[in-house]
């Protein structure tokens, strides 16, 4: 039993984790971009569709990606942007759909 409460605990702090994040309009926006676009996407791209600095989208991708909302893959200099759909099918299951 301790150990389920112990697994219970840190999943409720990875939750707490995710709605802080996602607490910021900036971020949220960006989630329904990733979503609706259904690909990855440079900072460029989803900056160029927010009307936000590139700088701007790379500094909220980085705390999305720390909870573990989206990936980032490197291409020299050029990052792409995902989302980490498990993450939301396991925390947020249905949250996608409802943007």
């Amino acid at each position: 039993m301790d150990i389920e409460l112990q697994q219970q605990a840190a999943d409720d702090q990875r939750r707490i984790a995710i709605f802080k994040a996602l607490a910021e309009e900036n971020r949220l926006r960006i989630i329904r971009v990733l979503y609706q676009a259904q690909r990855e996407m440079t900072c460029s791209e989803v900056g160029a569709q927010l009307n936000i600095s590139k700088s701007t989208v790379s500094y909220h991708f980085k705390a999305l990606r720390l909870v573990g909302l989206t990936n980032t893959r490197q291409v020299a200099q050029t990052k792409y942007l995902s989302l980490r759909s498990a993450t939301f099918e396991q925390y947020l299951p249905g949250f996608l759909a409802t943007l």
